[in-house]
């Protein structure tokens, strides 16, 4: 679709000049703060099961950052962290030198199955694009989520019960509801809204049936 093609396009020019401004920081992907970016990882890191070896999609993932936090805390498993940003890629792959658990690409979608996958923050802005066309990319970025991932997957958006007065026409604010809703009748029946965080968004966690 030429549009979706565009929108995204205009949306990798925004955080290309982010990571040019701020550089490989909380900021330099449009986040307040590395304690906001780490309150986030931890909600998206629950749909990971505790003592088992996994492979996870990072879909959207900046300059890496989300593989330290993970690396902390976990021993065995496998990264794949792909952004539609060449220059993000090349931040992350410069930041992870001889890193063997860590694999990071440019594109628009996952580079293969995995146990896991995550997206934080890729719905979030959505500049020009036309309300419409900016929630059918939302759709279809959850059905290849839930293509890929054989045990579950996360992901975050800003929440329609967000304060009408910071609102801002350029983003996306989704009805955490609703998408609960898709994700329960669509994909799993052990879906969980996480929306208890201190922060403007929600995550939901989809776990397969084992």
């Amino acid at each position: 679709m030429a549009e979706r093609g565009t929108a995204l396009g205009d949306v990798e020019r925004y955080y290309s000049a982010k990571l040019e401004q701020h550089g490989a920081t909380a900021r330099g992907v449009d986040w307040s703060s590395e304690a906001s970016q780490e309150t986030r990882f931890a909600q998206l890191a629950r749909i990971i099961d505790r003592g088992e070896p996994f492979i996870l999609n990072d879909l959207g993932c900046g300059y890496g950052a989300l593989f330290d936090y993970l690396a902390v805390r976990f021993r065995n498993f496998a990264y794949r962290g792909v952004d539609v940003s060449e220059p993000m890629i090349r931040a992350a792959a410069e930041r992870h030198p001889g890193e063997a658990r860590a694999s990071f690409s440019v594109g628009e979608r996952c580079p293969g199955a995995a146990d896991f996958s995550v997206a934080s923050g890729i719905f979030n802005v959505r500049l020009n694009a036309d309300a419409a066309l900016w929630q059918r990319h939302v759709e279809e970025t959850l059905d290849h989520l839930d293509t890929v991932s054989s045990r579950g997957f996360a992901f975050n958006s800003l929440t329609s019960y967000s304060d009408a007065d910071k609102m801002r026409p350029d983003l996306y604010y989704a009805d955490p509801c609703v998408l609960f809703e898709r994700c329960k009748r669509r994909y799993s029946p052990r879906v969980a809204l996480l929306h208890d965080y201190g922060l403007w968004e929600f995550t939901i966690l989809v776990r397969k049936a084992p």
